[in-house]
């Protein structure tokens, strides 16, 4: 199995790391959550409620949006055109599209997270930094008022500058209330944003720590090494 019995929990206002080695379980747990891979087994609750997450439009429906590591975006469209791609805004009276409409949302959800390095929505998604297409798609996900935001190695082959951008931009997801999680294998990303540290190794959960955590803990769950001093904040250890 893909995921054995792995106990995930998740809280408005905060950001989780999810980390672990390829084949941990990391992108499968992801999968479940933003209901492209629905689980054989367990229970999936939200807002206090159990729920049935099969498809991405039951987590759609409840407020789960994900920003998957190829973000998505067409390079020929602007980053109007990707915000809206497939959910365009149309006049009243018509089929004909809505562009200011459309042009006055994608500056607000720009300016709610004080995205100030793109500066014309008419530039192409192709002619964007790194660290500018991962904030369109980031902004995408905001549209739709989400609650939980899942990020599939958000920082991944970007430079210092751009991963810095990255990092105060979940940032400000989390002073906005949003639930992030982050699945990432970059531990300084993990020492500078998350809250809380969720380690996988081979389909299991085997340590939950603080976010003040020693990396080299968060490295000895990934590797199974870990050895235990309890200095580093830890909530719970298993059994590699």
């Amino acid at each position: 199995r893909a995921l054995d019995e792995v106990d995930f929990r998740l809280y408005l206002g905060e950001v989780v790391g999810l980390v672990g080695d390829n084949g941990a379980g990391k992108s499968t747990l992801m999968k479940v959550m933003s209901g492209l891979q629905p689980a054989d087994q367990g229970e999936f609750w939200f807002a206090g409620k159990r729920v049935d997450v099969r498809h991405p439009r039951d987590a759609f429906s409840l407020g789960i949006q994900t920003v998957y590591q190829d973000l998505g975006l067409c390079d020929n469209l602007d980053t109007v055109q990707n915000l809206f791609l497939g959910r365009e805004k149309v006049h009243p009276l018509g089929t004909r599209l809505n562009r200011p409409l459309m042009e006055h949302h994608a500056a607000q959800v720009l300016r709610e997270l004080s995205v100030t390095t793109i500066r014309s929505l008419r530039i192409p998604a192709g002619k964007l930094s790194g660290g500018q297409r991962q904030a369109v798609a980031i902004c995408r996900s905001l549209l739709w008022e989400p609650k939980v935001v899942l990020l599939d190695e958000p920082t991944a082959a970007l430079g210092v500058l751009q991963r810095a951008q990255v990092m105060a931009l979940i940032g400000r997801l989390r002073a906005k209330h949003r639930a992030v999680v982050m699945v990432t294998q970059s531990l300084s990303d993990v020492k500078a944003i998350a809250d809380r540290v969720v380690v996988l190794r081979l389909g299991k959960k085997v340590a939950e720590f603080s976010g003040d955590v020693n990396p080299d803990d968060v490295l000895g769950a990934v590797t199974g090494v870990y050895r235990g001093d309890n200095k580093s904040g830890i909530n719970s250890v298993a059994a590699g």
